[in-house]
């Protein structure tokens, strides 16, 4: 491993922008086109609005390699597409054996997470919240509130990213606007998959 020179990030705990940045990934609708459930409501936004930006990373300068410990901050805008949330695309680590910690700074959501084999389980995201994603659980966040909900990631460096296991099958629930509520509902996808949750 080469030395690295130590370095200090600014981070503004209410609107999660750092500076300096290494570097910030855009996400919008039509990267995400697949993810949602409503195929048609996805159209419509694209056809009448454009092409909205869900939601943004801003990535520290820190390196994902084995012995580095990256971080980043996620700002996930409010909307639905459909009645469902705007959400992360959602992943599990490359290597499976890896965790993670997010930490709320501002605005209301929640953490999705699931096995592969299915089992699920959801935390309130909120500021000041810590939540941990054990090893194995593929996780994603959602923003329920009507403000930006920023949080703080960090991560092994070496764990990687697998966003195409969460592309083909998506989550075993789907969190939507019922009542100006947020409620969890059976994804259709997961179970065309021939696939059963615990």
């Amino acid at each position: 491993m080469n030395l690295m020179d130590p370095l200090s990030t600014n981070l503004d705990l209410t609107t999660g922008r750092l500076e300096p940045v290494d570097r910030t990934i855009y996400r919008r609708l039509t990267d995400m086109r697949h993810m949602y459930a409503d195929r048609d409501a996805v159209e419509h936004i694209l056809t009448s609005e454009g092409d909205r930006v869900i939601y943004e990373v801003q990535i520290a300068k820190v390196p994902e390699t084995n012995g580095h410990v990256p971080h980043c901050t996620t700002v996930i805008y409010p909307g639905v597409i459909g009645d469902e949330f705007h959400m992360t695309k959602g992943h599990f680590h490359a290597r499976r054996d890896r965790g993670e910690v997010y930490l709320g700074l501002a605005g209301q959501g929640a953490l999705l997470l699931q096995t592969e084999e299915g089992e699920f389980r959801i935390e309130e995201m909120r500021p000041g919240i810590i939540a941990y994603v054990p090893p194995l659980w593929a996780h994603r966040t959602v923003n329920t509130g009507a403000e930006p909900f920023v949080f703080l990631a960090v991560w092994p460096g070496d764990a990687g990213h697998d966003y195409g296991t969460i592309e083909e099958t998506g989550f075993v629930k789907l969190l939507v606007q019922r009542d100006n509520s947020p409620t969890l509902v059976d994804n259709p996808r997961w179970e065309a998959t021939g696939k059963t949750a615990d």
